[in-house]
């Protein structure tokens, strides 16, 4: 199971219901990168085991190549709204989106950001937030190819990076192990010609909202 991590300053909820999130949809811009797919499997899981959660809503947003954010005032980003959006997961718990391998910047590691909700009419109900990170061999080889090796190298890589080594300390930490943790996460990322996959399943088990 794996504990939830901060959302990050860079959530903007901007109601993008799209799989196709590697667009501007103000004027159909595509940003440039390797493109990834990214499946999402979301389960209920309780002692009888899991069960696929449909009509779960789950929101992807990340930085591009260059390391930018869009809708960010900070970043001069406002306005845009490329690499954002949201899915519901279907009758197999499935959400299911088209992006682009994600940049760097300072401080982090490489990741995605993600949050699965659950809605009853226009209340909100259950609420989980963590991040997707990726080998650092992966990386390495994504970042040997345009337009992300025209950047400096990155200075963080998973070891060192804040979050990730917070995870992984809260699942060693936590009774039971890994297991104790509410969502599960079995993920793979394989290199195909020009594209990437990532894949990741997560359980959740209801016994408290965030």
């Amino acid at each position: 199971m794996t504990p939830s991590e901060t959302e990050g300053p860079y959530f903007v909820d901007e109601r993008l219901n799209r799989s196709d999130i590697s667009t501007d949809p103000g004027n159909g811009t595509r940003r440039s990168g390797v493109p990834l797919d990214l499946t999402f499997q979301v389960s209920r899981a309780s002692s009888g085991g899991c069960t696929a959660m449909s009509g779960a809503q789950v929101d992807v947003w990340h930085c591009d190549a260059a390391g930018i954010y869009s809708d960010v005032s900070a970043q001069s980003s406002v306005g845009q709204r490329f690499l954002r959006g949201y899915q519901l997961t279907d009758a197999n718990g499935a959400a299911r989106f088209a992006t682009i391998y994600p940049g760097w910047y300072a401080g982090r590691a490489v990741h995605i950001h993600f949050k699965v909700r659950t809605f009853s009419g226009a209340t909100k109900g259950f609420e989980f937030t963590s991040q997707l990170f990726f080998d650092d061999a992966i990386t390495d080889a994504v970042y040997r190819t345009a337009p992300y090796s025209s950047r400096p190298s990155r200075d963080t890589r998973n070891q060192t990076d804040m979050v990730y080594t917070s995870k992984r300390k809260q699942r060693c930490d936590a009774p039971g192990g890994a297991h104790a943790k509410r969502l599960r996460l079995r993920g793979d990322i394989r290199h195909r010609p020009q594209r990437l996959r990532r894949s990741a399943t997560r359980g959740w088990r209801p016994v408290s909202e965030y």
